[in-house]
C-alpha cells in the first residue's frame, strides 16, 4: 500500500542557523528536482516580511553554492537553471512571525494550513520548545495527519529524551515522527554500509578474531563561531558522540539485517546498542580549547567540553574486547571524519616487517570526501625478507551526490522511515553516554590546532596511538608509513 505524500512543509526555526545552512539548499534542491510541489512555511521570532524572507533564503543558497569544501568541485560552473529553479522555489516561501507560545501563531498557521490534509513539520528549534509546539499545533488541529520532523540533539539526556518521547507519542502516530540524524543521509555513510556487506572479502574478518581495534575521528579545524550561546549548553558529547559517531558505530558493528525492510535495518542497529556497555569515566578524555571562554555567549567559568575522545566496548560474540576508540573535536588541526579499523598482526616467521613495522589496517575517510584504503606491507627490493608500508587507496569527490538534508527531507515528505534512525536507538545511545554526562570527568584546556588534552593520547597508547587524519588534499599520494601515530609521549 502506497503512503500519501506530505502537501505542505511547515519549519519552526526559520530563520536560525539550521535553516540558513542546511534547509534552504536541500529545498532549493528538491524544488529542482520537481519534489517540492507543496507551499513552504517559515517560523520564526524575527520580525521579517516575506520579501525579506526570501532574499534570506537566496542569500542561503547562494553562499552554499560558494561553500564547495572541495577545490575540485569548486571550479563546476553554475546551473544556468540556478536562477529559474530559486524563482519557482521563492513562489512557494510563506513566512510567519510569531511567538511558539502564543495561540495567535498557530491561528495564522492554521489559515495557511486551509488546504493542507498532511503537513509536513519540521522542528528546527530547542528541545526544550517541543512540547510548546507540539501542544499548540495539536490543540488548533493543525497535527492531524501530520508528520514530525525532531532534530537532534533530541534531549539533554535519558529522562528528557523520555519526556519528550511521551509528548510525542500522546499526541502523533509514532510511523508519523522522524527523528532526523543528517549523519544517515550522508552517501559516504551509506557507502560504508554498502561496502561492508558488498564485498566477500571483508567477512571472514569483521570480528573480534582480525580486528584489533576501531578508531573513529571527527575532526573540525573550525571553532563554534556564532554558536557559542548552543554550544554551550551541549557540547562535543551531546552534539556529535551521542547521535552521530555512536550510529556510525551501530553501521561498523551490526550484525546482518534480515532483509532489506525498514525494520529490519533498525533492528540490527538497535541490537548493538543494547549491547554498547554504558562508558566509564575513566575511559573519557574532556578537552576545552584555549579561548572558547572569550567568545559571545559562552560562560566565563564554562566545563562545556569542545573535544572528548573516549573507549566504548560493545559486549556481543562478535566484538567482545575489541576498543573502540572514539575522538571528536573542534580546533584540531584538519576538517575530516574518518574511522579506521585496524587488523591484528599476521603471525609468520617468515617476513621481516623491518624497523616500519605496522599492522594492516581498513581507512574510511567520510568527510569532506569519500576515501577507502587498505594498509598494507609491501617487500623492500634485495635479498632479505624486509618490507615497508604502502596504502592502496581509492578516491571519490561528492560534489555531484544529493545533499543529506535534501536525501532526509524528501524522504520524510514520502514517508520512509528508513534513514531516520528509531526512538529505541536514541534512549540506549543517551544510557551509553549517561555515566560521563554532566561534567562527571574534568576538562582539560588544549591548544587551538592540537590534537586535543595530552591524555587523550593515553586512551589508545597500548594500541599503537591514534592515527590522526591528514589533509585530505595530500593524502592521495601518502603511503601508510606518513599516516603517523601518535605515541605517548
Amino acid at each position: 500500500m502506497s503512503v500519501p505524500r506530505s502537501d505542505a512543509f511547515v519549519l519552526f526555526g526559520a530563520t536560525g542557523d539550521l535553516a540558513y545552512k542546511q534547509i534552504f539548499p536541500a529545498l532549493l534542491a528538491l524544488s529542482r528536482r520537481g519534489k517540492l510541489n507543496m507551499p513552504v512555511i517559515g517560523i520564526g521570532r524575527s520580525d521579517l516580511t516575506r520579501e525579506q524572507f526570501i532574499a534570506r533564503a537566496k542569500e542561503s543558497v547562494e553562499q552554499h553554492a560558494q561553500r564547495l569544501s572541495d577545490p575540485d568541485c569548486a571550479s563546476i560552473p553554475v546551473d544556468p537553471s540556478e536562477a529559474a529553479a530559486f524563482g519557482k522555489l521563492a513562489k512557494q516561501l510563506h513566512y510567519l512571525s510569531g511567538d511558539y507560545q502564543d495561540a495567535s501563531t498557530y491561528q495564522q498557521l492554521s489559515t495557511l494550513l486551509a488546504h493542507a490534509e498532511r503537513p509536513l513539520f519540521y522542528l528546527a528549534i530547542p528541545p526544550d520548545m517541543f512540547q510548546v509546539v507540539i501542544e499548540g499545533l495539536k490543540q488548533l488541529g493543525c497535527a492531524q495527519n501530520a508528520r514530525v520532523i525532531v532534530e537532534k540533539p533530541f534531549g539533554r539526556d535519558l529522562a528528557s529524551a523520555q519526556a519528550l518521547h511521551k509528548l510525542l507519542e500522546t499526541n502523533l502516530p509514532q510511523s508519523h515522527v522522524f527523528y532526523i540524524d543528517h549523519y544517515l543521509g550522508k552517501e559516504p555513510v551509506q557507502n560504508l554500509l554498502y561496502f561492508r556487506f558488498a564485498n566477500a572479502f571483508l567477512q571472514p574478518l569483521w570480528n573480534k578474531d582480525y580486528i584489533a581495534n576501531v578508531q573513529i575521528t571527527m575532526a573540525e579545524a573550525f571553532g563554534v563561531t556564532k554558536r557559542g550561546r548552543f554550544y554551550d549548553s551541549v557540547g562535543a558529547i551531546r552534539d556529535v558522540i551521542q547521535n552521530h559517531l555512536l550510529q556510525i558505530v551501530a553501521l561498523l558493528a551490526m550484525e546482518p539485517p534480515l532483509d532489506n525492510s525498514q525494520d529490519a535495518l533498525q533492528d540490527a542497529k538497535l541490537a548493538v546498542f543494547k549491547a554498547m556497555r554504558p562508558i566509564s569515566p575513566s575511559e573519557t578524555i574532556r578537552g576545552q580549547f584555549h579561548g572558547y571562554r572569550e567568545i559571545a555567549g559562552v560562560a566565563t567559568d564554562s566545563q562545556v567540553e569542545t573535544f572528548a575522545a573516549l573507549r566504548l566496548h560493545i559486549d556481543n560474540a562478535r566484538w567482545a574486547g575489541v576498543p573502540f576508540h572514539i575522538r571528536a573535536g573542534k580546533q584540531l588541526p584538519v576538517s575530516s571524519t574518518e574511522i579506521l579499523l585496524q587488523l591484528k598482526a599476521p603471525s609468520s616467521n617468515l617476513v621481516d616487517s623491518g624497523p616500519n613495522k605496522s599492522p594492516n589496517y581498513l581507512r574510511f575517510r567520510i568527510s569532506p570526501d569519500v576515501l577507502i584504503s587498505l594498509g598494507t606491507l609491501v617487500k623492500e627490493a634485495g635479498e632479505g625478507m624486509t618490507g615497508h608500508p604502502v596504502e592502496l587507496l581509492a578516491r571519490r569527490y561528492t560534489c555531484h551526490e544529493m545533499m543529506p538534508y535534501e536525501r532526509l527531507l524528501g524522504d520524510a515528505i514520502q514517508g520512509d522511515t528508513t534513514l531516520f534512525t528509531r526512538y529505541e536507538c536514541i534512549e540506549a545511545a543517551w544510557r551509553v553516554v549517561a555515566p560521563i554526562l554532566d561534567h562527571t570527568v574534568p576538562v582539560y584546556g588544549y591548544p587551538p590546532q592540537s590534537w586535543g588534552p595530552a591524555g587523550a593520547l593515553r586512551l589508545t597508547a597500548t594500541d599503537g596511538g591514534w592515527h590522526d587524519p591528514v589533509a585530505p588534499l595530500d593524502s592521495e599520494a601518502t603511503t601508510a608509513s606518513s599516516l603517523t601515530q601518535t605515541k605517548n609521549s
